[in-house]
């Protein structure tokens, strides 16, 4: 384990003993870059190839693997838990499995004694990524269908408190991420098969606006009829060969301000910044290999970009649009990010490859270090920040 150190404590639950985790605690090697954390933060990571959930937690004493509840209701099927989000008001967590036959689910867990309390809610095929709106009264879920052909899928509009798909709108082909604007009418997705943005009206359960990510066709998309959400940029319409894709997009997150939105360019290696007002291409930032999920610090100074093929996690400063930082991961395939509300740490998942445990990897915003890494189930993936506390 590079980057910490590291102690074996004995993990029970339930006055069942799971078996041993790892506590690991900051390499003595940064302490003169990385200071050691004030406060205690917790995240939930799902292990999709075990069909467990993680919950996580970080602060002085180091970073702790401290329970792990299992999900899914056939225990003969990998069911996957794919996507994390946690309440606003830190009450819940919902989390989707994507590994449905064909549809997938939405589930919800009160936080605290981490028991399920609603679902599973069935949803569209694969639903993968997921947000909650601010009011904390809707969960928006991308559908991103891997069963058979390249056909538009659609997002799934849940009604959280009680936990029941009010509709499904339909998309495009493969969207991937949903991330809720500040004021939190407007959820953001892209299509990867279609190399667009999408704006859903969270009001109205409908598309709002379309952008085309397509290299040197960045702008605005005009609704045509049934299949508005199907031609992308192409310019023959329907769905591109991924020969066509310059940029095939795999995350979309708008800034704490809600003027702009991020979206990553996986092939392209590159992020685009589109301004909201005239939805038009403001920056481009170029990356490392392969950008695939991204999130912008509260405080706004700085965009986290995980790296999945390039095995590490990039810091773009926002007022300059450089590079700042660019740490490796402790293992390969890098997923999600969640960040801190403090802007201090960005919390990573890293799936890792065949039988090797997924990592939550721990980096420090200000040095840009790995401060810790803590073994988790295969395939780690959907990642959420639950809270922090300050230590007295």
């Amino acid at each position: 384990m590079r980057g910490v150190t590291a102690r074996i404590h004995s993990l029970v639950v339930g006055g069942v003993l799971l078996g041993s985790i790892l506590m690991a605690g900051p390499d003595p090697a940064l302490a003169q870059t990385s200071s050691a954390p004030e406060a205690d933060y917790w995240v939930w990571v799902g292990a999709e190839s075990d069909d467990l959930i993680h919950r996580i937690r970080f602060g002085p004493d180091g970073a702790v693997m401290e329970k792990q509840v299992g999900v899914g209701v056939n225990p003969t099927e990998t069911e996957g838990p794919h996507g994390l989000a946690v309440s606003p008001d830190g009450r819940y967590l919902y989390m989707t499995t994507g590994h449905g036959t064909p549809d997938g689910m939405l589930w919800k867990y009160e936080l605290g004694p981490d028991t399920l309390v609603a679902g599973p809610t069935r949803l569209g095929q694969f639903p993968a990524s997921l947000d909650v709106t601010p009011d904390g009264l809707f969960v928006f879920v991308a559908n991103f269908n891997l069963h058979g052909q390249h056909v538009p899928s659609t997002m799934s509009a849940a009604y959280g408190p009680e936990l029941y798909e009010i509709e499904q709108i339909e998309l495009c082909v493969m969207p991937h991420g949903a991330r809720a604007s500040p004021s939190g009418n407007r959820i953001y997705t892209v299509c990867m098969m279609d190399e667009q943005l999408v704006e859903v009206d969270a009001g109205r359960f409908e598309v709002a606006r379309r952008f085309s990510v397509a290299e040197g066709s960045e702008g605005p998309i005009e609704e045509h009829g049934d299949h508005a959400g199907h031609h992308g940029a192409h310019p023959g319409g329907g769905v591109m060969s991924h020969d066509d894709l310059g940029c095939s997009p795999t995350w979309a997150s708008p800034h704490p301000e809600g003027d702009r939105v991020y979206v990553a360019c996986n092939r392209g290696d590159r992020i685009l910044e589109v301004d909201l007002a005239g939805w038009s291409l403001a920056r481009t930032f170029e990356t490392g290999r392969g950008p695939y999920n991204l999130e912008v610090t509260p405080d706004g100074r700085l965009l986290v970009v995980t790296l999945k093929q390039g095995n590490a996690v990039e810091f773009i400063d926002l007022a300059s649009g450089e590079t700042v930082g660019r740490s490796e991961t402790s293992t390969t395939v890098v997923h999600g990010v969640a960040l801190s509300p403090d802007s201090r740490y960005a919390f990573v998942s890293v799936e890792g490859v065949g039988q090797e445990p997924g990592k939550v990897d721990i980096f420090d915003l200000e040095s840009f270090q790995r401060v810790a890494d803590v073994p988790v189930g295969r395939q780690a993936s959907g990642i959420a920040f639950w809270k922090m506390e300050e230590r007295p």
